[in-house]
């Protein structure tokens, strides 16, 4: 599997600079959002078929490494 920098970028003439899939305007938001409530990653590419199963997994990773850098007071 590639590196999620290599498939997550930070455009900020996309989506105001939010981080997105393969310069799409598809967001990690978006993705984590459809996975909280419920999707499973095969009805998020059967309802986006433009994702791939690695672009999914590139949304876990990024989310778990920024989680991993909160810094807690």
């Amino acid at each position: 599997m590639k590196h999620y920098s290599e498939i997550i970028a930070i455009d900020p003439n996309i989506r105001f600079g939010k981080p997105c899939i393969r310069g799409m305007r598809i967001s990690v938001y978006d993705v984590l959002s459809w996975f909280a409530s419920g999707m499973t990653e095969e009805e998020i590419i059967e309802d986006y078929p433009e994702l791939t199963k690695e672009d999914l997994l590139a949304v876990l990773a990024y989310a778990a490494d920024r989680e991993h850098r909160i810094k807690v007071a």
